[in-house]
């Protein structure tokens, strides 16, 4: 029978240790060592430890020749997948052409590697030690211009953004959508296959709109049929009645209705300054954000009989945008710009 002569501290820390240890196995250890540091025999250990004989015995043996630290320790198996050899290789080409299936994926390290894995362990791989992620593809216009993106969100957009948030300066974001009275298909939790009536005729409710960066305030012009540069005048004078005496800084696209000499004169009049985001750019207009919004919430998976129904949806979703909807839309409609580089692009 193996003796042991544990010090007093040691004996200390089996009583401590064998309850409070974060490690099964260790807080096992432990309560094998405290048990017979009072003496017991193997066999009465075994038995309150719910462990075998020999397990006694190796724990005894452990502490005997390593100490504390020995008993401490613990030493998983954990076997090294070969794939692990080609992990540069495979990081490389997937970056360059991520993998629409495991399958696909499978295929590909074989032809690589000449390993034949299972798509289990090619998934393991692949999220363990690659870290990728299915994620859903987007889609950019191919026209954007990722640079002048950037300079104009640094050196046009977040300096006047700043002023907005210390009450110097009011910033609108402006754009229109054009909502058509056609399906608006979603996703829906269903047992079977749910389908939407699709309404006669194609009528089309269109509203500008000018977004407030900091309040989320919300401007709106309406119409039945086209957004023109008229329109964007009625906004201007709404904006401009609404904040005299405040410097007004409005973000727009590059429409030709809000780009042409009579919006111009009218914003000069008004002492509005119109700065226009660099083409192919709608991340970098909040707006954008209140357009998608508009669509999940009264669009989508929604069959309207009639054309009136439809546009009232869509007003009063508007309406409520900063009374009944301001806790959803203060968090989507942050200041956070989403900016891309070109890793992120694929050419093939």
């Amino acid at each position: 029978m193996i003796e042991i002569n544990p010090s007093q501290e040691d004996i200390e820390i089996f009583k401590e240790e064998r309850t409070t240890h974060p490690i099964t196995r260790i807080r096992k250890r432990m309560d094998v060592l405290w048990l017979k540091s009072n003496g017991l025999t193997h066999k009465e250990i075994a038995k309150l430890s719910n462990v075998s004989i020999n397990i006694v015995t190796k724990y005894l043996k452990m502490y005997k020749e390593g100490g504390i630290e020995e008993i401490r320790q613990v030493n998983y198996y954990q076997p090294q997948s070969q794939l692990i050899e080609f992990k540069s290789l495979l990081e490389a080409h997937f970056e360059k052409y991520p993998p629409a299936s495991i399958k696909q994926a499978m295929n590909e390290i074989e032809q690589l590697t000449g390993l034949k894995r299972s798509e289990t362990q090619i998934r393991k791989f692949l999220t363990k030690t690659l870290g990728l992620k299915r994620r859903k593809v987007a889609c950019v216009p191919a026209k954007a211009d990722l640079q002048k993106q950037e300079d104009f969100k640094k050196k046009a957009l977040e300096p006047r953004l700043k002023e907005a948030k210390e009450g110097k300066r009011k910033v609108y974001f402006v754009d229109a959508a054009h909502f058509v009275l056609t399906p608006f298909l979603g996703f829906l939790w269903s047992i079977t296959r749910i389908f939407i009536k699709a309404p006669a005729g194609r009528k089309r409710f269109s509203v500008l709109g000018a977004l407030d960066a900091i309040t989320h305030q919300l401007y709106t012009v309406t119409d039945e049929a086209y957004i023109n540069a008229q329109s964007v005048c009625q906004l201007l004078i709404q904006i401009a009645q609404d904040n005299v005496g405040v410097p007004i800084t409005l973000i727009l696209d590059n429409a030709r209705y809000q780009k042409c000499r009579i919006v111009w004169q009218l914003a000069e009049q008004l002492n509005i300054e119109l700065l226009y985001i660099p083409p192919y750019s709608p991340n970098l207009n909040l707006i954008e954000r209140l357009w998608k919004f508009v669509k999940n919430q009264c669009l989508y998976s929604r069959y309207y009989s009639d054309f009136e129904l439809f546009k009232a949806a869509i007003s009063d979703c508007l309406a409520n945008s900063h009374t009944k909807y301001k806790t959803q839309l203060d968090s989507l409609l942050s200041l956070n710009f989403q900016t891309f580089n070109k890793s992120q692009f694929m050419d093939v």
